[in-house]
């Protein structure tokens, strides 16, 4: 009951019109930047950071909430329309939000989005008041191989869904994680994978690796294929949501909170995680699951809800304990700590007002995300009418600045060029992009968190799975491996049924089946 109270009159804080007016800027900066290739909500909270020197401190949290979600939100309109993610959080959105944009959907894609933020950043709102405390202290027992084995189930969990074949995404995987080494050795010091290059010595940023894959080999490969396609014309499509696409979405809206809140509150990669276990997730669960990589609307719908989740509870986290456990996180603890704040268990106590008009400007930011979104969906959806040439000239340069943005080096010019053309070569031999960036953003953190286990049981591998939560996640993983083998039990006793139907298999000819057989998904 304190907490409603509280929660009460944080409204009463946020909703002044002064407050009101910085949400508003908080959120049409992050959705701005947020489209831009490269430039997340992270810098972008860390560019306007000497802007707020002058404000108040409830004023300035406020608008960098709304920075944080519409950065989001705007990440997942480029992954939508372009296939390129704004940052690592929409990489997901990408994979059925793109080919729903190619098929004339773009717009039902974007609104499943929007109202995807909406649900998930709202009930995660909600969780973050009812549930940060609990939430916080179990962040704090969790240990290193329970954060190994989370991140393998990540591993194993997309490389398993995606792509034409197992192989094929381990192999994806593979390159990523290879180039998740390059840089110094986080405990030793050692080079990897350096050349003697000063610059490589920090590795080679995440959004540097995302934007490459998706934006440059993305542009790479149309351009090889522009006089093919030169006349390939993409519709708009109507501006809303009908009836099935409502019965498709809801209850992935509903599910995303619960996968993105808690993985939100631990220091296991912020939303990257939660988001690709969404997307299996609905994947397994859909009705629908041959449409999945062709435009699934469950698989944008889900991922988002998730995504916006997350952020409450990184925010959660970064309140309660003082733990950032996402970059952007990071940043606004730099600027609690520059207003003289430290966030930590007496943050409740001793800035109590600014803590909840924090928390109810999350509502309000929600709130106005939707409104203001919505309805600029087949605005959006419009950019793909752009001549190709135009359009991804202009992505080239927006992934060029924002890449040289995050180092100030020309050198990530250059790596990000090759990445670019690992990725159009990913894309010519079918090879998917995802499980690539996922062994980028999870790779170091898992190779630190394995060491760490082995290192307190002394090398032995009994460390790995010594608590129930790593044994349960490791359950889950087996299940995933042997569910292929599984699986193909079921249609054998459906096809068994099909004759006494009326629909003799055997009566086909060799050109109905070959008619049934998928086309190669090879390039």
């Amino acid at each position: 009951m304190d907490s409603l109270n509280s929660l009460l009159g944080g409204f009463g804080t946020a909703l002044s019109p002064l407050n009101l007016l910085w949400a508003a800027v908080g959120v049409l900066l992050g959705t701005a930047i947020g489209v831009l290739p490269g430039i997340g909500p992270a810098m972008a909270v860390a560019l306007l950071l000497p802007v707020t020197y002058g404000l108040d401190p409830t004023g300035a949290f406020i608008m960098f909430a709304g920075i944080y979600y519409g950065g989001m939100f705007g990440g997942s309109t480029t992954s939508i329309l372009l296939n390129t993610p704004g940052e690592s959080a929409a990489v997901v959105a990408a994979i059925e939000g793109n080919p729903m944009a190619r098929a004339g959907r773009g717009a039902q894609a974007l609104a499943a989005a929007a109202i995807g933020h909406f649900t998930g950043g709202v009930l995660g709102t909600i969780a973050l008041v009812a549930l940060a405390p609990a939430v916080a202290e179990l962040a704090v027992d969790i240990g290193a191989p329970d954060y190994f084995a989370i991140m393998v189930l990540a591993f194993v969990a997309v490389t398993s869904v995606l792509g034409s074949s197992r192989v094929r995404g381990f192999a994806s995987l593979l390159i990523g994680l290879t180039l998740g080494l390059v840089g110094l050795d986080q405990m030793t010091g050692q080079e990897r994978l350096t050349f003697g290059s000063l610059q490589l010595s920090d590795g080679i940023d995440v959004v540097i690796v995302a934007v490459g894959l998706f934006a440059i080999g993305e542009a790479l490969w149309v351009a090889a294929h522009l006089r093919r396609n030169s006349a390939q014309s993409i519709p708009v499509g109507r501006p809303w949501l009908d009836r099935d696409d409502l019965r498709r979405t809801w209850k992935p809206w509903l599910r995303g909170p619960l996968i993105g809140f808690p993985f939100g509150a631990i220091p296991a990669g912020g939303a990257e995680i939660p988001t690709f276990l969404s997307y299996v997730t609905e994947k397994r669960l859909s009705k629908h699951p041959e449409e999945f990589g062709k435009g699934a609307i469950e698989g944008v719908a889900g991922p988002e809800s998730a995504s916006s989740a997350s952020a409450a509870g990184t925010l959660g986290s970064m309140l309660t304990l003082g733990l950032p456990t996402t970059a952007t996180a990071a940043v606004m603890l730099a600027a609690f700590q520059q207003y003289g704040i430290q966030p930590g268990p007496l943050l409740f106590e001793r800035e109590a007002d600014l803590v909840w008009a924090l928390i109810a400007s999350l509502f309000v930011g929600m709130v106005l995300l939707l409104v203001l979104n919505l309805p600029l969906a087949p605005v959006w959806a419009k950019l793909l009418r752009i001549p190709r040439p135009y359009l991804y000239s202009g992505i080239l340069f927006f992934a060029a600045v924002g890449a040289y943005a995050i180092g100030g080096q020309p050198v990530d010019l250059v790596i990000l060029l090759v990445i670019g053309l690992i990725g159009l070569l990913m894309r010519r031999f079918g090879l998917p992009v995802l499980p690539a960036v996922i062994g980028v953003i999870l790779g170091p953190g898992a190779e630190l968190q394995l060491r760490r286990a082995l290192q307190l049981s002394d090398g032995s591998l009994s460390g790995l799975v010594n608590t129930p939560f790593s044994v349960t996640v490791y359950g889950v993983m087996a299940l995933l491996l042997v569910w292929p083998w599984l699986r193909p039990l079921l249609p054998k006793r459906r096809a068994k049924a099909a004759p006494a139907a009326g629909t003799d298999p055997t009566d086909a000819g060799p050109e109905e089946a070959a008619a049934t057989k998928g086309p190669d998904d090879a390039p």
